[in-house]
């Protein structure tokens, strides 16, 4: 979850924007029991922003290995 946070971070920021301008996440994944520490890595980078945020279980992923997809929306001022 980190590792996908931190390629969030560094797309957002090639557009000029950061995590800071993330009003909604939206986290899919292949194992519910992991929430804890998906939600741990979260709040890590999100404790400030607090932006709306859901997690539900999907059966699969694009690929078999994958076991958390992070979509975000992001709203920059200008």
């Amino acid at each position: 979850m980190v590792f996908i946070i931190r390629k969030i971070e560094a797309a957002l920021l090639e557009l000029g924007a950061s995590l800071e301008d993330v009003v909604r996440t939206r986290i899919y994944t292949t194992d519910i029991t992991l929430w804890s520490e998906i939600a741990r890595a979260h709040r890590r980078f999100f404790a400030r922003v607090r932006p709306a945020c859901t997690m539900v279980q999907v059966s699969r992923l694009i690929d078999p290995d994958m076991l958390v997809e992070v979509e975000v929306e992001a709203i920059r001022e200008t």
